[in-house]
C-alpha cells in the first residue's frame, strides 16, 4: 500500500485538455486496430479475387510488413519535425483511404503495390500515437500506457466481430469501403480535436497543471527524453527486443494456434477458432488492468512477471494433451504477454522520444514478422507443438532482459 501511494502522489492531476488528449489518443488506437482487423478477415476473399496461390499471397502480404517497417525507421523523425499529432491524423486518412483499395487489385503485382501504401499508413500512425501517448505517459506521471493498447486491441475485436457479421452480406469491396469510411469519420472527429490539442508537455505547462505539480514535487518537470548516448541508444534496442519477443508470440499464436488446436487435438474448426479469442481476450484483460498492476508492480517487475506467466502458459498451451488444458494455457500467455509491448514502446519512447519508439516499433513489428515463418520451418523439422514452445522461450528471454534492463535503467538514473 505505501508503494502505492507513493506512485499516486507523484502523478500529476490532468487538466481538461491532458485528459481529452487521452480520450483522443484512445480513439485513434481502437480504430487502427478496428480498422486492421476488418481487413485480415477479408484476405480469404482477396485471395480468390486475385486467383494468388498460397505463396504468391504471402508475397503480397509481405508489402503491408515492408511498408510498414521502412516507414516505422523515418516517421519518428516526421514526428520531430512536426509533431505526433500532425502525423497520426495524416496517417489515419491515408490508412482510411488505403484500405478500399485492395478489392479493386485484380492481379497480385496490384495487390502488393496497394498494400504497400496500406502497410506505410499502417506502420506511420502506430509510431506517430504511440509517440504521442508516451508524451502523456511521462507528463501524468501515470503508467496508463497499457490503456491504449488495449483499446486497439479492443478495436481489433470489434473489426473482426464485425467482420464475421458482414462477411455474407458485403462484397469486400463494400465491406472495405465501410471501413474506411467509419476511420474517415473517427478521424474527421478525432483529428481535428487532435490537431487543436497542444503537445502533452505544452498542455501540462497551464495554470492549473503547473500549480499541481509544483505541489507534488515541488518544481514543474517537463518531460524530456533522456540525452541521446550510447548506453541509451543500448536501453532502447534492448526494449524493441522485449517488444520482438512480445510480437513474435501474438504472430505465432494468431496463425498457427488454431491449426494446432485442430491437427494436434483433433478438434472442430470453430472449437480451433475459440484459441486464438482466449489469448485476445485474456491480452485485452490484461491491457485493461495493465496501468494498476505497473502502479503496485513497477515496470521492470512487470516485465519479469509477464515474461514467466507467459512462457508456463505457452508451455501449457502447446504441450497440453486436452482441448481444455491447451485453451487455459493460450489465456495464460495473453496475460503474460498483454502488457509487455506498451511498457517496452513506451520506456524507449521515454528515453529517445519518437526516434525510440520507432526503432522499439520496427522491431516489435519485426518479432511478429518473424513468428510464423520460424515456427513453420521448425514444425517441419520437429512438430508444430514443439515449435510453439519457441514462444515461451522467447518470453522467458523476454523477462530476463526485463531484470536486466531493469538493473542498467537504474544504473543510468544514478
Amino acid at each position: 500500500m505505501p508503494l502505492i501511494n507513493k506512485l499516486r502522489s507523484r502523478s500529476v492531476a490532468p487538466s481538461s485538455d491532458l485528459r481529452l488528449l487521452r480520450a483522443v489518443l484512445t480513439a485513434f488506437f481502437a480504430v487502427d486496430g478496428f480498422m486492421f482487423a476488418g481487413w485480415v478477415v477479408r484476405i480469404p476473399d482477396i485471395k480468390q479475387q486475385t486467383g494468388a496461390s498460397a505463396s504468391a499471397l504471402g508475397l503480397a502480404l509481405l508489402c503491408v510488413s515492408a511498408g510498414a517497417v521502412v516507414t516505422m525507421l523515418f516517421t519518428g523523425r516526421l514526428c520531430q519535425r512536426y509533431g505526433s499529432h500532425l502525423v497520426t491524423v495524416v496517417c489515419a486518412v491515408l490508412l482510411s483511404l488505403s484500405i478500399t483499395l485492395p478489392p479493386h487489385a485484380h492481379s497480385v503485382p496490384a495487390l502488393g503495390a496497394v498494400l504497400l501504401l496500406f502497410g506505410a499508413a499502417y506502420g506511420g500512425i502506430n509510431v506517430a500515437f504511440n509517440s504521442a501517448a508516451v508524451d502523456l505517459v511521462t507528463v501524468l506521471r501515470r503508467p496508463i500506457m497499457p490503456s491504449f493498447h488495449a483499446a486497439f486491441s479492443l478495436g481489433g475485436m470489434l473489426g473482426a466481430g464485425l467482420g464475421a457479421l458482414v462477411a455474407g452480406v458485403l462484397s469486400p469491396a463494400w465491406h472495405l469501403l465501410l471501413l474506411g469510411v467509419i476511420g474517415l469519420l473517427v478521424t474527421a472527429v478525432a483529428g481535428r480535436m487532435l490537431l487543436r490539442l497542444p503537445p502533452a508537455r505544452a498542455a501540462a505547462q497551464e495554470p492549473s497543471a503547473r500549480a499541481t505539480a509544483q505541489e507534488d514535487t515541488g518544481a514543474v518537470r517537463p518531460s524530456r527524453p533522456a540525452k541521446t548516448t550510447p548506453r541509451t541508444r543500448r536501453l532502447v534496442i534492448v526494449f524493441g527486443l522485449i517488444a520482438g519477443c512480445t510480437a513474435y508470440g501474438e504472430g505465432a499464436l494468431a496463425d498457427w494456434g488454431a491449426l494446432h488446436l485442430r491437427e494436434d487435438l483433433d478438434v472442430s474448426v470453430g472449437a480451433a477458432a475459440v484459441g486464438y479469442s482466449c489469448f485476445a481476450l485474456a491480452m485485452t484483460v490484461g491491457r485493461l488492468s495493465g496501468t494498476t498492476l505497473l502502479e503496485r508492480l513497477g515496470r521492470s517487475r512487470t516485465v519479469v512477471a509477464g515474461g514467466t506467466v507467459a512462457a508456463a502458459g505457452m508451455l501449457l498451451g502447446a504441450l497440453a494433451p486436452a482441448f481444455w488444458a491447451a485453451l487455459i494455457g493460450f489465456a495464460v500467455a495473453g496475460l503474460g504477454l498483454a502488457n509487455l509491448f506498451p511498457v517496452a514502446v513506451e520506456r524507449a519512447g521515454a528515453l529517445a522520444g519518437p526516434h525510440g519508439v520507432a526503432v522499439a516499433s520496427t522491431l516489435g513489428y519485426g518479432g511478429m514478422l518473424l513468428g510464423p515463418p520460424a515456427i513453420g520451418f521448425m514444425a517441419d523439422w520437429f512438430s508444430l507443438p514443439t515449435a510453439l514452445t519457441s514462444v515461451a522461450v522467447l518470453a522467458a528471454l523476454a523477462a530476463l532482459i526485463g531484470a536486466a534492463t531493469g538493473r542498467a535503467e537504474h544504473r543510468t538514473a544514478a
